[in-house]
């Protein structure tokens, strides 16, 4: 598919800039859990304030500091969180196309590719839309993401144990919030469903951070299965059909 022509049939500037505000600032005000989830799972300031530099990806972060606060081993923690961080690969390749961005600046903007700044930069209808779009979304969402981990990690810190508060329980919540809406497929539904049952079966047997990896294979195993169902579907639909 050719991508339309900059410029032709764009959005204003200024609706491009609000919806990408909203969404940096919806989401980036979520680091603040991420902070007292950090915190509460042994992290250091410090660390916290690191990780959200240099990894940028909330799903995989509080993947990781959950299943550190679980008891789990770290290099499990990390693999998990590594899984799933590989969609913004997928998600990469997609926008490497859409953007079109300088070479010398790809390896920045790479930085910044995650669920919210793909989704806003393929819902706009133009490639000059789409760069305004990321980069609003990118550069808000990555500004207030660190400072609320920051402002979330020394919360943490003053107030001591945060279990006793109920905040360890703030990143689960907020992750689930962030993944509710996005569930509107049929299959979707399905998918989250039976990793929910398998994280939540395998968790009291084994280690901390191992039953989120069993539960990457919901996807594969619903897609499977969808797949086998559909031939035998197509042999039993009879032939011609109504209007």
């Amino acid at each position: 598919m050719r991508e339309a022509p900059e410029g032709a049939g764009g959005r204003p500037r200024a609706a491009v800039v609000r919806d990408a505000l909203g969404v940096g600032v919806a989401v980036g005000l979520s680091g603040f859990a991420f902070g007292v989830t950090a915190a509460g799972a042994g992290m250091s300031v410090l660390q916290a304030c690191v990780l959200s530099l240099l990894v940028f990806t909330g799903a995989s972060q509080f993947a990781l500091v959950g299943a550190l606060a679980a008891g789990g081993n770290p290099f499990t923690a990390a693999a998990g969180a590594f899984f799933l961080g590989t969609r913004n690969a997928f998600y990469g390749l997609r926008l490497s196309q859409l953007l079109a961005l300088p070479k010398a600046v790809r390896p920045f903007a790479a930085h910044w590719v995650i669920d919210e700044t793909t989704a806003v930069s393929l819902a706009q209808p133009d490639r000059r839309s789409a760069r305004l779009g990321f980069t609003v979304t990118g550069l808000t969402l990555y500004l207030l993401w660190n400072l609320t981990t920051l402002l979330g990690a020394l919360g943490a810190e003053a107030i001591g144990d945060t279990a006793a508060w109920g905040l360890d329980a703030a990143g689960p919540a907020v992750f689930l919030a962030l993944l509710a809406p996005m569930l509107k497929s049929t299959t979707e539904r399905a998918v989250a469903g039976l990793a929910l049952v398998l994280g939540l079966g395998f968790l009291p047997v084994l280690p901390a951070g191992v039953p989120v990896l069993i539960a990457a294979l919901a996807a594969p195993a619903v897609l499977w299965l969808k797949g086998s169902r559909s031939p035998q579907d197509s042999r039993r639909s009879p032939k011609g059909g109504r209007p």
